[in-house]
């Protein structure tokens, strides 16, 4: 793999189309800009509608491409093992890649990159194990089977906070069944993709097959969302923007798979140990810097323990520490684009005027070596309640508002106040309370006395508006292959059209 920090300093990074990196057709290129100094490193190509016709079109004829759609399923699982393998041998630098571009820790993302080809190689294995059924029918010497096949060019739109991560998910599975891919990554770390496209070549992966469109929303997603050759799309963001590319897909009436917003409910019962469910809470919302999508940002406390968890979670959230994302003793790095700064200032501000209390963090760290950068310190607002602006918006910060319930009824009540439905967490000793508190939250994936505990071999995704479709597990086969069925008559017999033949 050529690229690395150093060479993308100052670099002008292409389009990767049809197994080559090429320029914009426009020519017009934007920065991508370093989160601990604010200023920017490299360029990266803008992609208009004529590259994004190209390389959709490209992915269209790969899919009909005797080297990929006449490989057989045991090879093609052989090359998404391979293009892991790829991934492992160079984790360092695409980890450093990404600490750059999205200002998260080099901790942790080097822990990504090296869990990321256990995904690849989950996959590969699912390659020649995706079978279709026969169906029993009423009449004799009759075949009726299902089968799966690709569902064709799938084009995905990833976020900038674990761009890897979050494409692999999606891409190993959409590889290992025989589909094309068009990805889109966000214009705010797009440097990863594009290195993972050299990986891709190195690999073997044929031309076509994997293709690299960078840009913004407005010029490049647009076009992409807009595109009549793609056979379905994959988005992982906002709700807001979730809302329009499903629009737009609609009108080629193309199936969506979206992960959306979240405002999870993170539940703290009396019954537990205060410190390691302080460590939980800690752990769901402030890592990351809490720009996760299951970030558990609204933390509901029973009554008898409220005030002292919130004096042992104020007390551990002072002792996190902000700085540089390369550094070994760094808990937060900085957020990832300057608007979400100014984003969760607004949210903590508005908080406050609401009637929240400020308990911890909620300003900028005083170090000035952090100065340049988007740095915000972890936050805790009590006496929150969920008519409070912060506590009903995704901000995706550092920010946690906690308030007390008496009941289990009351919890739900509370819990399930959201339009989101994506995540939750609950602490309690009671295996009882725990399961009936899995049955009746409204959330796509419940943790239970541990928090963020994601798995690629388990299905997740969201409920209300924080999405549809599933990722992980076998069930993300399904949602990227299309269910066929074949009759067939092997009778011999000759029948009459016109003859109608009761049984």
């Amino acid at each position: 793999m050529k690229t690395t920090v150093e060479r993308l300093q100052g670099s002008r990074q292409e389009l990767f189309i049809d197994g080559q990196f090429v320029a914009p057709k426009r020519g017009e290129y934007v920065p991508s800009y370093d989160p601990t100094t604010g200023a920017p490193w490299y360029e990266f190509a803008l992609a208009g509608a004529e590259d994004v016709d190209a390389a959709v079109r490209s992915a269209q004829a790969a899919l009909k491409s005797n080297a990929w759609r006449r490989m057989t399923q045991t090879e093609r699982g052989k090359l998404v093992r391979r293009l892991g393998e790829l991934v492992l041998e160079h984790a360092d630098e695409l980890a450093q890649i990404e600490c750059r571009d999205n200002g998260k820790l080099l901790k942790e993302m080097r822990a990504q990159m090296r869990a990321i080809p256990d995904s690849y190689l989950y996959f590969a294995g699912m390659a020649d194990k995706l079978q279709g059924d026969t169906i029993p029918v009423n009449k004799l010497d009759m075949l009726n089977f299902n089968q799966r096949e690709p569902i064709g060019v799938v084009a995905m739109i990833i976020p900038w906070n674990s761009p890897l991560m979050m494409l692999t998910g999606t891409l190993a599975p959409c590889l290992a069944i025989g589909n094309t891919v068009v990805v889109k990554p966000s214009e705010h770390a797009s440097a990863s993709t594009l290195a993972l496209a050299e990986l891709a070549i190195e690999a073997g992966i044929p031309p076509g097959v994997f293709n690299v469109v960078t840009g913004d929303g407005a010029v490049t997603g647009d076009a992409l969302t807009c595109h009549p050759g793609v056979a379905k799309y994959v988005f992982t963001g906002s709700t807001g923007t979730g809302r329009k590319i499903a629009s737009n897909a609609a009108q080629n009436l193309v199936p969506c798979q979206m992960e959306l917003g979240g405002k999870s409910p993170h539940v703290v019962f009396s019954d537990v140990d205060i410190e390691r469910a302080v460590n939980g809470v800690v752990s769901g919302i402030f890592a990351a810097a809490g720009q996760t999508c299951v970030a558990g940002s609204r933390c509901f406390v029973e009554a008898p323990i409220y005030e002292r968890f919130v004096e042992a979670l104020v007390e551990r959230t002072r002792r996190v520490k902000v700085g540089h994302p390369m550094a070994d003793d760094t808990d937060i790095g900085p957020l990832a684009l300057a608007a979400q700064l100014a984003k969760v200032q607004h949210y903590v501000g508005s908080g406050v005027e609401q009637g929240a209390r400020l308990a911890a963090g909620g300003r900028r760290p005083a170090d000035p070596a952090l100065a340049a950068g988007w740095y915000f310190e972890p936050t805790v607002l009590t006496q929150a309640n969920n008519d409070m602006q912060f506590m009903r918006d995704e901000i995706f910060g550092p920010v946690v508002g906690v308030m007390p319930f008496t009941t289990e009824e009351e919890l739900i009540t509370l819990a399930n106040d959201t339009e989101y439905g994506l995540a939750s967490g609950i602490w309690t000793r009671d295996i009882d309370r725990a399961m009936r508190f899995a049955r009746d939250i409204e959330a796509g994936t419940v943790w239970i006395n541990t928090y963020r505990s994601a798995a690629y071999m388990s299905s997740n995704g969201g409920m209300k508006h924080s999405g549809y479709g599933r990722r992980g597990g076998f069930e993300v086969m399904r949602e990227f292959s299309r269910l066929k069925n074949v009759v067939l008559d092997y009778s011999g017999a000759m029948q009459d059209p016109f003859v109608i033949r009761l049984r």
